[in-house]
């Protein structure tokens, strides 16, 4: 199921052009944390993000950027060096998918070869009324999560 997956996203990434290894899923991105040896989520939102709207249990979190001034962090790839081994596996998640489509990149760009974007991210798209999580994400999809 592993490989499965895995080639699904590969296939993914050359359909949309990606600059690393593939396009995950949020389904697909949970089984490979449970089954993947050394897998990795790295959840990139806001300390705000995580605090306010919900965290992901076991994710290793880093801010790609810092609120509330939303400049990136200047940090990232040191804090991501200190809690990633570049030969893992590794899933970026965001809200939506952005940050993590960049996050992944850079990765990728400095050494880690095995590198995720987690389409949708933790609470999807926007719906006609501008809502998120009724369209796709992590917790749409009743993955875990915990709140507060």
């Amino acid at each position: 199921m592993i490989r499965e997956i895995l080639e699904r996203a590969q296939q993914r990434a050359r359909e949309l052009s990606l600059g690393y290894e593939g396009a995950l899923l949020p389904t697909e991105a949970h089984y490979l944390m449970g089954h993947a040896p050394g897998a990795r989520l790295v959840d990139v939102r806001t300390r705000a993000e995580l605090d306010w709207v919900g965290r992901i249990p076991g994710a290793v979190e880093i801010e790609w950027q810092n609120y509330p001034g939303m400049q990136r962090n200047p940090h990232f790839l040191n804090h991501l060096a200190a809690q990633v081994d570049p030969e893992s596996l590794v899933m970026f998640i965001c809200r939506s998918g952005g940050r993590s489509h960049f996050a992944a990149t850079l990765a990728t760009q400095n050494g880690w070869r095995d590198c995720y974007n987690v389409l949708e991210g933790f609470e999807g798209d926007k719906d006609q009324h501008s809502h998120r999580n009724s369209r796709g994400g992590w917790r749409h999809a009743g993955l875990p999560w915990s709140q507060g």
